[in-house]
């Protein structure tokens, strides 16, 4: 596999875009059934939500009042994706632990986020991550920068939402590629729209309960197959797979350790640097709750980061053994649909057409919720801090508000869209590896310093986070994935794909330094507001109630 196709399939979790490059597929009529079950279902959530949603508290944060539990649950169907269950399992199928090694890599990151971050972004925090940011700080300057870092994290991870919507129905539907994006724009369009945050919240919900469920039958049917033995699984996936017993030990997956640590770097820090993951702390009515969302969320995600490796290593000897799954039949060549749809027939081996239908129409679901929640970043970024904040410094009144988020969520679909089919024959490994490097370095530096640091300055806040920002685009542009995959130059200007292990720490640098040499008034007087910022962190007091629905 070339290189850029082997970041992008390690990405996979990451977003929906894995490299599926297979011929569209006859028309999946149990999948297009139950997908329109799963239209109708969050339609009617949306009607529900939208009678509910009367201010702008209620759009941005759904009134604060979904419980803990309910959040956890959402948190999780905003990070597990389709191709959580497809590429994570498709690696453990194809390199074993080494898979199992890399899904780890997806979990850490979230005690930074119990423990660091969850009640004090519900303390601090109203709408959107530059409330923290800008709490005691210029608001016009650190407002204008935190919205382009979320911009462009949203941007980055939606196109790459849409280009894999457009793969994956094209594969698993048989739809035509441009109509897929184009229902996916739609779709997430009237969700944020007339439900805004509610709504949104409720149809991860949803999709993290399908997602849970289904991936968790299809684990149980193919245990069957073993008496639920993990011994016995593993001594037929030994003696069928090509690198024998190699797969139940650490093997080359991350030979480079520079690349390992940068990768792990992005993935760990990059989650608490995601701007449509943040907002999902202010709809919570308190800080504990706040902390019991993490503790739902990681349960929920761990639980089913193993289920995906049960079902790699199951795939092993069910799929790897059956030769209707191989183009031409065979054994241990490519697989018919692609190197990502190991789950998938592992679903038609264990469950029939009719439950590959079902788990296709939730892959498909994953995706709606994953670009509504992105959208809706993205649109309280430009309405919330850009417009009322920045523009109308502070005095816009909340019909107006909400009026310019609705028209800067048609844009961002507009655009999501535009370029969801405009990249549909690009590698946009880049992408993925841009997504988490930005959240990394230029979002995650500049909230946990507003957090924690008393002598954070706005000055220091700002050239801390572009000097993120721009590194981390710049190492991507210059990357193998890029310079040569993507460009075609013969050799790289950077050699690593990863840009965290770099950009992060300059950051980091960046902001203590500047924020050190900054010896204005009004770094003075921002030093000295550290302290009413640190009894509220703690407190809570003042933070915003919760509304009733």
């Amino acid at each position: 596999m070339k290189r850029p196709a082997l970041l992008l399939a390690l990405c996979a979790p990451l977003a929906e875009a894995a490299p599926l490059t297979a011929e569209q597929q006859p028309l999946n009529l149990h999948a297009i059934g139950m997908f329109f079950v799963f239209v109708i279902a969050t339609l009617a959530i949306t009607w529900w939500a939208a009678r509910r949603t009367r201010s702008a508290a209620d759009f941005y944060s759904a009134g604060g009042g979904i419980s803990g539990f309910q959040n956890g649950l959402a948190i999780a169907g905003d990070y597990m994706s389709a191709a959580t269950l497809l590429g994570l399992s498709s690696l453990v199928f194809a390199r074993g632990y080494d898979g199992f090694v890399y899904i780890i890599g997806f979990f850490v990151g979230w005690p930074i986020v119990t423990f660091l971050m969850a009640e004090r972004l519900r303390n601090l925090g109203r709408y959107t991550f530059a409330d923290i940011v800008s709490y005691r700080l210029d608001q016009t300057r650190v407002r204008s920068f935190a919205a382009l870092g979320s911009l462009t994290v949203v941007c980055c991870y939606l196109v790459v939402q849409m280009v894999g919507a457009g793969q994956l129905i094209k594969l698993l539907f048989g739809l035509d590629y441009s109509t897929a994006v184009v229902v996916v724009g739609a779709l997430m369009l009237v969700y944020v729209i007339f439900g805004g945050m509610l709504a949104t919240t409720w149809v991860q919900i949803t999709k993290a309960v399908l997602l849970l469920g289904g991936g968790t039958t299809l684990a149980v049917l193919a245990l069957a197959r073993f008496d639920f033995s993990f011994e016995t699984l593993a001594e037929q996936a030994v003696a069928l797979h090509a690198s024998g017993a190699q797969i139940m030990g650490p093997g080359s997956l991350l030979a480079d350790p520079i690349n390992a640590v940068s990768l792990s770097l992005g993935l760990v820090f990059g989650i608490a640097g995601l701007p449509h993951i943040l907002m999902r702390f202010f709809t919570v009515p308190n800080a504990r709750e706040a902390r019991r969302s993490v503790l739902f969320a990681t349960l929920f995600i761990g639980f089913f980061f193993l289920v995906v490796c049960a079902l790699g290593y199951s795939a092993i000897v069910i799929v790897g053994g059956d030769p209707q799954y191989f183009v031409d039949g065979k054994l241990g060549g490519a697989l018919i649909g692609g190197g990502n749809m190991v789950a998938m027939h592992l679903a038609k081996a264990v469950g029939g057409d009719l439950f590959l239908g079902f788990l296709s129409a939730v892959a498909f679901a994953t995706i709606l919720a994953v670009v509504a929640g992105l959208a809706l970043a993205g649109a309280s970024a430009i309405s919330h801090d850009l417009y009322a904040s920045v523009l109308k410094k502070g005095r816009a009144n909340e019909k107006d508000e909400m009026r310019v988020s609705r028209i800067a969520t048609v844009a961002i679909g507009m655009v999501a869209i535009g370029l969801g089919i405009l990249f549909e024959q690009m590698n946009i490994a880049f992408l993925v590896g841009l997504t988490f490097g930005v959240a990394a370095s230029a979002n995650f530096p500049v909230l946990i310093m507003a957090m924690y640091w008393d002598g954070l300055t706005t000055r220091g806040a700002v050239y801390g986070g572009l000097a993120g920002l721009i590194s981390a685009l710049a190492l991507v542009t210059g990357s193998p994935s890029v310079w040569v995959g993507v460009l075609g130059h013969a050799e790289a200007l950077f050699p690593y794909d990863q840009p965290a292990l770099f950009s992060m720490p300059l950051a980091f640098v960046t902001i203590v330094l500047v924020s050190k040499l900054d010896r204005s008034k009004r770094a003075q007087a921002e030093r000295a507001a550290y302290a009413d910022q640190f009894v509220r962190a703690q407190t809570g007091f003042g933070a915003a109630a919760a509304s009733s629905h």
